[in-house]
């Protein structure tokens, strides 16, 4: 995951509605079902989603009352903490 990414991702939910960005990840699971993609293809693709699934969980954040900045921060300490374990 990468935070400037979820930032514009967020910014973009903001801007228009998560249904677009709902509507993508739907797309992009559904390409991963492409027999001939190659790995880094796949991995690619598992990327952006991630972001995409990591704006949505920012943007819930926000919608319950909390800053941006805090947002961001609370979901990528999630994150970190998960990978640690």
């Amino acid at each position: 995951m990468k935070l400037p990414v979820i930032k514009h991702l967020t910014q973009f939910i903001e801007d228009n509605d998560e249904d677009f960005v709902i509507e993508t990840i739907e797309t992009l699971e559904n390409l991963t079902e492409v027999s001939s993609l190659k790995d880094e293809e796949l991995d690619v693709i598992g990327e952006l989603i991630s972001n995409m699934y990591g704006a949505l969980e920012v943007q819930k954040l926000v919608k319950e009352g909390a800053p941006k900045k805090e947002a961001l921060n609370t979901f990528m300490s999630r994150v970190l903490g998960s990978i640690d374990k």
